[in-house]
């Protein structure tokens, strides 16, 4: 029960602040420090989501090479500028081949 509890802290949460978001005076909004959070939070937070999800399993740090492997074919798919299905796709078809190689 304590994690619906949580659940629904969170939903009302982020209704909150979107809400705060749509209430917010526009010179607020065009201020050029909060333009500029508002361009950097979305990349902070996925750079710490990919972080975590690639080197954490169980609560603990561990290395996974395939893994590994497979950001890295995706960030030299992103800097070949390739469509963002074949970012994906190289990336989960060089985890898949790393994984088979390695056992």
């Amino acid at each position: 029960m304590t994690l619906w509890w949580a659940v629904a802290a969170v939903c009302a949460g982020c209704y909150a602040l979107k809400l705060a978001g749509l209430a917010a005076p526009r010179r607020v909004l065009d201020h050029p420090v909060v333009r500029r959070f508002a361009e950097l939070v979305p990349v902070a937070l996925l750079a710490a989501l990919v972080a975590v999800q690639l080197f954490t399993e169980d609560g603990g740090l561990r290395f996974d090479p395939a893994r590994t492997a497979g950001l890295g074919a995706a960030v030299v798919a992103l800097l070949l500028r390739a469509p963002f299905l074949v970012v994906l796709a190289a990336a989960a078809a060089v985890t898949a081949l790393v994984r088979i190689l390695l056992g």
